[in-house]
């Protein structure tokens, strides 16, 4: 893999990873842009201890263009993109309309004496996974599915050392149901300020956990509960498993977890890395499969925090759609939205039983 990071005509930067030697990067970004957005504002919520993102800027982003006008295709001679090449493998670079930035926002403050305010500091990007506008990512090839996998854990390490960053996330929403805005097969990376309630929740039950046993890892010993039962096992190789949670919160759920309780994609070896893309590839068109029709989904990659006790997390992929039927969808109303707490339409033991029926 090569990188070759270039700056487009805003400033924004943007890197090539090629898969092949000898690529030349040349031609300049022809798009006449103004000036990226300030760092969103940061408001602090007291009565959930929470940070809430205000981005307004993000209102104006693109939204469902025709084909030929997808800013995440590669450019043509009449038309330049977001992409100034003619053609790329995977391309990683700074999002346009970002919720967090490294450029200088409003000033800390306060709404009210108890509604802190401060700049949305940090970075978002977005990962092209290929130059094919009609692919997805079930139909790449595994080759490529390693070169995905370099390309987050480059960019794992680089954000994780950028100033204020206390959390990578790496990720990929599909289907206009989950709201996708551009159909291009894409993932994005937020590097947040803060640690995500889920990541602070799955900590705080970590720690409570090596506390009581000394010191084992709770998604390590969950997922060895998992691996023995065997009911909820979707599919596994020497490296992965593939389960639905048995507290599954979404009708399909899977986590894809290394058997080596490592804390980040960075940390995972060249047989883990390499035993991933073949997994992975069967557990999405499995997903396709179910309802003969494409699945809508997030792929969350869970990492530890930035600053996290060593020993702690478990990196693993959580992979769910909110498809409960052919012609269904699960909407998240009262108890989901307003309490947190989920309600699951489909037995997870069921829901293992269809995903494995449907290889």
């Amino acid at each position: 893999m090569r990188r070759h990071p270039v700056k487009l005509a805003d400033g924004r930067e943007l890197i090539y990873f090629d898969e092949r030697d000898g690529v030349v990067r040349e031609g300049p970004d022809r798009r006449d842009l103004p000036l990226p957005p300030p760092a969103s504002q940061l408001r602090y919520d007291p009565l959930v201890d929470e940070w809430v993102a205000v981005a307004a800027h993000r209102q104006t982003r693109t939204f469902l263009p025709p084909s030929d006008e997808c800013p995440l295709c590669p450019s043509t001679p009449e038309r330049s993109s977001e992409i100034p090449a003619y053609d790329y493998d995977v391309v990683v670079f700074e999002n346009r309309f970002p919720a967090f930035s490294d450029r200088p926002g409003d000033p800390p403050g306060q709404v009210t004496p108890y509604t802190a305010v401060r700049p949305g500091s940090g970075r978002c990007e977005v990962v092209c996974f290929t130059a094919d506008h009609n692919a997805s990512f079930a139909t790449l090839p595994p080759s490529r599915v390693r070169t995905v996998l370099e390309v987050l854990a480059d960019r794992t390490a680089a954000l994780s050392g950028l100033p204020g960053v206390e959390y990578v996330f790496c990720f990929e929403n599909r289907g206009v149901e989950i709201g996708v805005t551009l159909h291009h097969p894409h993932g994005q990376i937020y590097a947040y300020p803060f640690v995500p309630p889920r990541a602070q929740a799955m900590l705080a039950a970590a720690r409570r956990h090596a506390a009581r046993t000394g010191g084992r890892n709770l998604y390590a010993d969950v997922l060895a509960a998992e691996r023995a039962a065997g009911e909820r096992v979707v599919a596994s190789n020497d490296h992965w498993t593939a389960y639905v949670p048995a507290a599954a919160r979404w009708p399909f759920e899977v986590h894809l977890a290394p058997h080596r309780p490592v804390p980040d994609i960075p940390a995972l070896d060249d047989a883990e890395r390499d035993a991933f893309g073949p997994l992975y590839l069967d557990l999405l068109r499995r997903f396709d499969a179910l309802f003969d029709r494409p699945m809508p989904y997030v792929a969350a990659w869970h990492q530890a925090p930035v600053h996290a006790e060593p020993g702690l997390s478990h990196l693993h992929l959580q992979l769910f759609s909110i498809r409960r039927a052919a012609d269904k969808l699960k909407f998240l109303a009262g108890s989901e939205s307003a309490m947190g707490a989920f309600v699951n339409d489909i037995l997870p033991e069921q829901a293992a039983r269809l995903l494995r029926d449907a290889g």
